[in-house]
């Protein structure tokens, strides 16, 4: 089938039925340790980066899965979300 023949708004209506049948593509997003540690303390990631002693880049590429944080970095993240009021005032 070539464009001008292509009914594109009844491709569209035909995929939103699909959604709502329940069919459709299905992603899961998986939250990083390191995202979810810096969204609970509510800091931009150059401060929070900061505040862990790393670089923002380091701690970009943990947030995106690229590398994964050493055994002293995964303790620090531990306990930005189990107590992040103890890492802020220990090393804030």
């Amino acid at each position: 089938m070539n464009e001008k023949e292509r009914d594109v708004w009844q491709e569209v209506l035909d995929g939103v039925q699909e959604i709502k049948a329940g069919g459709g593509k299905r992603l899961t997003v998986k939250i990083s340790p390191a995202m979810e540690a810096r969204s609970k303390i509510g800091m931009p990631q150059a401060q929070f980066a900061k505040l862990l002693g790393v670089s923002k880049r380091t701690l970009q590429d943990w947030e995106q899965g690229r590398r994964n944080p050493s055994g002293a970095a995964q303790s620090l993240l531990t306990l930005a979300l189990k107590r992040p009021d103890v890492l802020e005032e220990v090393l804030g």
